[in-house]
């Protein structure tokens, strides 16, 4: 007796390749460290809403704006020397004596635009000294940076008899820059996000960006490529000055004189946080201007939050100093590093 027979099985197609969704494209394009800003912010806002109906007025979105532009500005160039593989922790002072030369420079001149240049000049000087004294000294980044802290701070301290110096308030370039607005947006925002944009051009677009990242990655490594070094921590430094210095004439201009300490107290740290806050190794290598920026907006809607809520303000330095904690504890542990004094 036959029996029927079996149709062969049809080789199966091979199944085509599933395309990711429209969200997890969206995310891959954002980045993760990004997304996680994004989220933080977003769940701020809406907490912060909550609890103070007067949070989302636009007057105090544009207070926000205004208020973290100076911090903003020191986090962004904060950014770029972190990534080089160092730190400036002497930015502050040299913002207070970019304040103090602008504002005492202008009075002697009646001229805004050459106490901005005076203390852009300043500025250049200052970075360049610590970039020396790192390269030709050999001293580390930090060492050499704090010790300048105090030098450009009693520096600031001795020129301006430790007084705010001159009255720039009647002058219409430093008012245009503290109050002046370009299509509803604060003149002090357009600062930060001009030297933002700057800055992410140079790190993602050129070589000069590239190799920044190779020295902070691995200097060894960037040496044998031809790299030199030197020329890029002097470069590096030297361009931390000029954006400290802007700061400074920004500092002058809110406050309507040089301020050889009370303007920049405290601005160092804040630095330091918005750039870690923002994903930037501290080892070097890696980071972001974009995320740099993104952490300075949550500095600043906390900030403002917490003002709005009535919290005393010096917790803001508390709550500045945890972020930090939290933000280098993250790193480690994605870095996969043995604990000090732990066992591996």
């Amino acid at each position: 007796m036959s029996t029927p027979t079996q149709e062969k099985a049809m080789p199966s197609e091979p199944a085509a390749p599933q395309q990711p969704s429209v969200v997890r494209r969206v995310l891959t394009g954002i980045g993760v460290q990004n997304s996680s800003l994004i989220i933080t912010l977003v769940a701020l806002i809406v907490l912060l809403s909550i609890l103070n109906d007067n949070f989302l007025r636009t007057n105090n979105l544009l207070l926000i704006g205004s208020a973290i532009t100076i911090m903003g500005l020191l986090a962004l160039v904060q950014t770029l020397v972190i990534i080089l593989g160092a730190l400036d922790i002497s930015v502050g002072s040299m913002a207070g004596l970019a304040s103090v030369v602008s504002a005492m420079v202008f009075t002697s001149s009646g001229n805004a635009e050459v106490g901005i240049l005076a203390a852009v000049g300043v500025g250049i000087v200052c970075g360049l000294v610590n970039g020396m004294i790192i390269i030709f000294g050999r001293v580390n980044p930090v060492v050499a940076t704090l010790a300048m802290l105090a030098t450009y701070k009693g520096i600031a301290q001795v020129i301006s008899d430790g007084k705010s110096q001159g009255y720039t308030g009647g002058d219409d370039l430093f008012i245009f820059l503290a109050k002046g607005a370009i299509l509803g947006l604060p003149s002090l925002v357009w600062v930060f996000l001009i030297v933002a944009a700057a800055l992410h051009f140079l790190l993602k677009y050129t070589d000069i960006g590239r190799n920044v990242y190779a020295i902070g990655g691995n200097d060894t490594a960037a040496r044998l490529a031809g790299i030199n070094i030197n020329r890029y921590i002097i470069g590096v430094y030297a361009l931390a000055g000029v954006v400290a210095a802007v700061a400074g004439v920004l500092i002058t201009a809110r406050t309507g004189s040089g301020q050889p300490v009370s303007g920049s107290e405290g601005l160092e740290l804040q630095a330091v946080t918005g750039a870690a806050l923002g994903g930037t190794m501290l080892k070097g290598g890696r980071g972001s201007i974009i995320s740099t920026v993104l952490a300075v907006i949550i500095l600043g809607v906390l900030d403002n939050g917490m003002s709005g809520l009535g919290i005393n303000p010096f917790w803001q330095n508390v709550a500045h100093g945890a972020l930090l904690v939290i933000a280098v504890v993250l790193q480690q542990l994605r870095s996969g590093e043995r604990r000090v004094g732990l066992p591996e």
